[in-house]
């Protein structure tokens, strides 16, 4: 599994098993009761792994599993997504989209001033400061994303190994 691609945010994955989906579940779901390293949770086709609370910090990641049944055969479709505390990232795609929504409305504000011979240089100013802003939410992104690298592998290790636990492998 590649993690090192510096622009997507969220990696995401995708494998084939040779088991049906809802014995992998069932699977994740028991290994709830005989582990204490990870918090394990499901609802319906999906799995969620998360880190304790008390290990976490503000980037800590989570993966989320979808374990889909292939209708064709007895075999199953694993879609993996890390990605932060779905609270973190709902914030901060809320402050992308705050600094876009300023960009613009400066931006136009600065253009209806120039049309109209005024002076647009602290509209003209702002609009520029939220590409900083925002150059600054991405590089923030970023960082946060290499801060939980560590814990992402934790998760994706743990998932492998229950996986294997079961003499399962996956067919690349």
């Amino acid at each position: 599994m590649q993690l090192s691609n510096e622009v997507v945010l969220r990696p995401r994955f995708k494998f084939s098993v040779n088991h049906d989906n809802e014995d992998l579940l069932v699977l994740f779901e028991n290994t709830r009761k005989t582990q204490s390293e990870f918090i394990v949770s499901r609802v319906d086709d999906h799995v969620f792994i998360r880190i304790p609370k008390h290990k976490q910090h503000f980037w800590s990641p989570q993966l989320h599993l979808e374990i889909n049944k292939n209708e064709a055969d007895n075999s199953s479709t694993i879609y993996g997504l890390f990605g932060p505390n779905p609270t973190i990232w709902t914030m901060f795609m809320f402050f992308h989209f705050v600094v876009i929504g300023l960009f613009f409305g400066f931006g136009v504000w600065a253009y209806t001033n120039w049309s109209l011979g005024n002076d647009y240089t602290i509209q003209l100013f702002i609009s520029l400061f939220m590409i900083v802003i925002w150059f600054a939410l991405y590089f923030g992104g970023s960082l946060g994303k290499k801060s939980g690298m560590a814990e992402m592998h934790l998760l994706h290790h743990f998932m492998r190994d229950t996986l294997r636990s079961k003499g399962i492998h996956s067919e690349h």
